[in-house]
């Protein structure tokens, strides 16, 4: 059985990627109202705030990255394991500013979407660890 000491850093470092995971998601949602507000026309200054929010979420999933590779080398000692990450690329935010149309619009909207799910799949895989970290208090 592992000693506490490692259960417990574990367990911080697990809370710090849900801590991440929740402000990535509060950036993808505010991204996602301001891209329903551009799909109706919100027209280039919406684009870019929407993109300045996906912007802030993608350097915010550059952290949840470190912090998921710190909990993965935590767990090592309590033969846990954790899969990695989401983007959303450059490319397709270019394409939604320099071609702002309902097609593109559309596309970013379903990206941030994808992306918000796969912060849900990430938040449940580290909760489950948490639990499990928790069992073995």
């Amino acid at each position: 059985m592992p000693d506490m000491k490692e259960i417990n850093e574990a367990r911080r470092a697990g809370n710090e990627v849900l801590r991440l995971l929740d402000e990535v998601e509060r950036n993808l949602k505010s991204a996602r109202n301001w891209g329903f507000y551009d799909m109706i026309g919100g027209g280039f200054f919406s684009s870019l705030i929407k993109h300045d929010k996906v912007g802030r979420a993608e350097k915010l999933m550059q952290d949840v990255k470190r912090a998921l590779f710190n909990l993965q080398r935590e767990l090592k000692d309590v033969n846990l394991s954790i899969p990695d990450t989401v983007v959303v690329s450059d490319l397709e935010k270019f394409l939604d500013i320099a071609f702002d149309n309902i097609v593109s619009d559309w596309f970013t909207q379903s990206r941030i979407n994808q992306s918000l799910r796969e912060v849900e799949r990430i938040r449940a895989q580290v909760q489950k660890i948490l639990w499990e970290l928790n069992q073995l208090r």
